[in-house]
């Protein structure tokens, strides 16, 4: 077995780039489904969801970045083109939402798609005694789960 410079295996790293290359395609998605929600979201809601849109967006835009230097980090090469992230990517695409409910289920269903993923490679990465992907698929989950909870309880559903 070779290891790499950070004593993680090869093989098992490059394993792990494809993954999170499919997480970034994924994230991209959502942070375009966050910045067109933003920009076109109407009615009574508007100042609060536009302001909770555009947190989310920056967070995102910060994850993708994360994500990216995770594979940089593990020997891959980050997609980097909307090609890339069209042909991964699962999230659902929002085109012309405007309604406040359409734009928190869009949310919620690209949050669910995300987690899917990250536990995938959440499972992937503790197989591989690969703390650094572990720690950051665990920490966007906590954190993804509560936004889920949040916005189910906005669309006043079960979680």
């Amino acid at each position: 077995m070779k290891l790499n410079a950070i004593g993680l295996n090869q093989e098992t790293s490059k394993s792990l780039s494809k993954d999170l290359n499919e997480l970034l395609a994924n994230f991209q998605q959502y942070y375009l489904n966050l910045r067109g929600i933003h920009w076109n979201i109407r009615g009574k809601r508007f100042f609060d969801l536009h302001e909770k849109f555009e947190e989310l967006y920056v967070d995102a835009n910060l994850k993708v970045d994360e994500v990216a230097e995770r594979v940089l980090t593990l020997g891959g090469v980050p997609y980097h083109t909307f090609q890339d992230y069209s042909s991964n990517a699962k999230v659902p695409v929002g085109k012309n939402v405007t309604k406040d409910e359409d734009a928190i289920r869009l949310i919620v269903d690209s949050l669910k798609e995300l987690l899917i993923i990250e536990r995938k490679i959440l499972d992937a990465s503790d197989d591989a005694k690969d703390e650094g992907t572990n720690s950051m698929m665990s920490d966007f989950i906590t954190e993804q789960e509560k936004t889920v909870w949040m916005m189910k309880a906005w669309l006043a559903e079960e979680i």
